[in-house]
C-alpha cells in the first residue's frame, strides 16, 4: 500500500510516460461545490433514427448512404481534420531575401504542413446503445476493425519509401488472420502515401463535445507524429536504454503486485487508475505481455481486450447510473516506425472522463491546471476501489 498519509496531504506525483508532475489535494472532495453541474444523460433514444447520420442505409451529410451494416461501418470523415491534398507549403525567407543566420522568424514562427485521413467508424447498427451496452462479443468486431484499418495504413501501396516499414510482415500475417468483412461492407482505399501515425479516440457524451449520439469513434492518419504519443514514446525510449526493459511491463507488472490500483484484469489484460492520473476515474488499459501495435494481438488476445473494454465502460456507468462520458484513446508505435521505434513502443489504451463526485459535477481543468500543472481530488486508490466495486450487471438492465 502507498503510504497512508498521502490519503490526508497534499503531494505530487510523477507520470513517467509524460515525465511530468500532477499536484495530488485528497483533501478538497470535503469543500462544498455550487458550481456547474452536468445534467444526467438520458438513455430515451430510439434504436434506429431516420435522421441520424450513422444508422444503418442513411444519408450522411454530403449525400452519401450507409450501407445496412450489421456490426461495424468505417467511412472517410465528410469533415476531416486533415486531408490528403491540399495546397504545399514551404517556410519562406525572410522578406529582403538575405540569409541571417539567426532569424528569428524562423525560430519563432514554425509551421509544418499536415495531410492524412480521417475516418468514422461506428460501433453498431443499434442508434441506442454504448460500449457499456455490448457484451464483449459485440465488441470484438470494434476491435478488429481497428487492427484493420491500422494494418492496412503500415505499407501503402504506392509509399515511396525504398524499404518497407518494421511491422509490414506483422501487419500481413495479421489481416490475414482476421475475419472477413461482411457483404455490402468494405474498408475505404488506402492513402496515396505512407503516413506516420494513427490515433484512435473516442468522445462519449456530449460532456465531452461528442456531436452525435450513435456508437461511434474516430481514426485520425497524420503525416506527422502527434506531440502527446511522441512524448511517451521519447519516454519509454529512455527508460528501454537505461533500463533494458520497458517501461508499461515494468509498470503493470508492479500494480499486479501492489493490487491496490488495480481494477480488473483477465489472463492477457489490466485495468489500472494510474498512479499519475489526472482525472478522477481516468483508467489505464494494458497488456500484460508486450506489444507494440493492434496487429501484435492474437485472436484471443484480441477478444480479451475486447472483454476489458467492456469492462471499463459498465463500471463507468455503474459507477453514477448514467451514462459515463469520457474520451478515449490507443497510443501504439507509429505507422512507419523504424525498428527502435517499435520495439520502444507499448500499446495502451487511455479512458479520461470528467465526472467527480456524481453524475451531475465534474472536473474542470482550469485555473491552476492550466497556468502551472495538472491537479485530482480524490487519489487513484480511492477511484480504483470504487470502480472494482462496480462490477455488476449494467445497472439501466433493471429498471
Amino acid at each position: 500500500m502507498p503510504d497512508e498519509i498521502l490519503n490526508d496531504i497534499s503531494h505530487r506525483r510523477y507520470n513517467p510516460l509524460r515525465g511530468s508532475w500532477l499536484l495530488v489535494s485528497p483533501h478538497r472532495t470535503k469543500r462544498p461545490w455550487q458550481g456547474q453541474q452536468e445534467a444526467p444523460s438520458k438513455s430515451s433514444l430510439p434504436e434506429y433514427d431516420p435522421k441520424c447520420y450513422l444508422c444503418p442505409g442513411n444519408k450522411r451529410a454530403q449525400g452519401d448512404s450507409n450501407p445496412s451494416y450489421t456490426n461495424t461501418f468505417v467511412f472517410v470523415n465528410d469533415y476531416s481534420a486533415v486531408k490528403e491534398e491540399q495546397a504545399p507549403y514551404s517556410p519562406g525567407s525572410n522578406n529582403s531575401g538575405a540569409e541571417e543566420e539567426d532569424d528569428l522568424g524562423a525560430t519563432l514562427l514554425q509551421a509544418q504542413s499536415v495531410t492524412g485521413k480521417c475516418y468514422v467508424l461506428t460501433f453498431s447498427p443499434q442508434h441506442n446503445v454504448t460500449l457499456a451496452d455490448m457484451t464483449s462479443d459485440d465488441i470484438l468486431p470494434v476491435v478488429e476493425t481497428w487492427t484493420r484499418i491500422y494494418a492496412s495504413h503500415i505499407s501503402s501501396p504506392s509509399s515511396s519509401s525504398s524499404s518497407p516499414p518494421y511491422l509490414a510482415s506483422q501487419a500481413a500475417t495479421c489481416l490475414a488472420s482476421l475475419p472477413p468483412l461482411e457483404p455490402g461492407v468494405s474498408l475505404p482505399s488506402p492513402p496515396k502515401q505512407q503516413l506516420r501515425y494513427m490515433q484512435i479516440f473516442e468522445n462519449k457524451g456530449s460532456a465531452m463535445g461528442c456531436s452525435n449520439p450513435h456508437p461511434h469513434c474516430q481514426v485520425w492518419a497524420t503525416s506527422t507524429l502527434p506531440e502527446e504519443p511522441s512524448m511517451e514514446l521519447r519516454n519509454m525510449t529512455s527508460y528501454r536504454r537505461a533500463k533494458k526493459r520497458h517501461l508499461l511491463a515494468d509498470y503493470a507488472e508492479l500494480e499486479i503486485e501492489r493490487k491496490e490500483r488495480v481494477v480488473w484484469q483477465n489472463e492477457t489484460i489490466l485495468i489500472v487508475c494510474p498512479w499519475w492520473a489526472v482525472w478522477p476515474y481516468e483508467v489505464l488499459v494494458l497488456p500484460k505481455r508486450h506489444v507494440r501495435t493492434l496487429v501484435d494481438f492474437t485472436g484471443d488476445e484480441r477478444k480479451q481486450l475486447a472483454e476489458a473494454i467492456q469492462e471499463v465502460g459498465r463500471r463507468y456507468d455503474n459507477l453514477f447510473e448514467c451514462h459515463f462520458p469520457y474520451s478515449s484513446g490507443i497510443h501504439q508505435a507509429p505507422l512507419d516506425a523504424s525498428e527502435e521505434e517499435a520495439e520502444n513502443s507499448y500499446l495502451h489504451m487511455h479512458f479520461y472522463p470528467p465526472l467527480l463526485r456524481s453524475a451531475t459535477v465534474r472536473k474542470f481543468l482550469v485555473g491552476y491546471e492550466m497556468m502551472a500543472e495538472p491537479q485530482r481530488d480524490i487519489t487513484p486508490e480511492q477511484a480504483a476501489a470504487r470502480l472494482r466495486d462496480c462490477g455488476a450487471e449494467l445497472y439501466r438492465k433493471d429498471l
